[in-house]
């Protein structure tokens, strides 16, 4: 048996036409929708507070509830997220279509659980800690870096599928 050549193999959809509806009929869509953005304005705002207190040591508490909210709103932008891709995919993490994305998530999940350890014992030094943050805010960044990376691919491939729908 021959193994198929790249060209040979079928690159599978983004979604499916079925996976398409699902997601177009949720809620957890527009959940995600509002989130998102929510979550990178304060994100924003927040390494601005983080880098202004490594400057010039002011602003520490605006800092920290800085960070603590972005880290909230990643945790419900998680949970909400797994919602949404059970509804659509049928798994809560790692369906085909998120696979590299959900795993870098977990990164990001980690750094930022590791600042709230670090915050909540004390195990590291307040300049530590915003260290710490900022390193979550790396892999944030990249991780959301993916997912918009991902959602302009689905929209390529919709206006695709809709541009073959229309010449067939």
């Amino acid at each position: 048996m021959q193994n198929p050549t790249h060209s040979d193999r079928q690159i599978r959809p983004l979604y499916t036409s079925e996976e398409r509806a699902r997601r177009d009929a949720t809620p957890w869509t527009l959940v995600q929708g509002v989130l998102a953005p929510v979550q990178f304005l304060v994100f924003l705002i927040s390494v601005v507070l983080v880098v202004r207190y490594l400057q010039t040591g002011q602003g520490e508490t605006a800092a920290t509830v800085s960070i603590v909210l972005k880290t909230a709103l990643l945790y419900t932008i998680m949970i909400t997220g797994c919602i949404w891709e059970k509804v659509v995919f049928g798994r809560y993490l790692f369906a085909a279509s998120f696979f590299w994305e959900d795993v870098f998530s977990m990164l990001v999940l980690a750094l930022h659980t590791a600042y709230l350890v670090a915050l909540f014992t004390g195990s590291l030094s307040v300049r530590e800690q915003m260290f710490l943050a900022l390193a979550a805010y790396a892999a944030y960044a990249i991780n959301a870096t993916q997912f918009i990376l991902k959602l302009r691919a689905a929209r390529l491939q919709s206006a695709q599928q809709n541009t073959q729908q229309v010449t067939a």
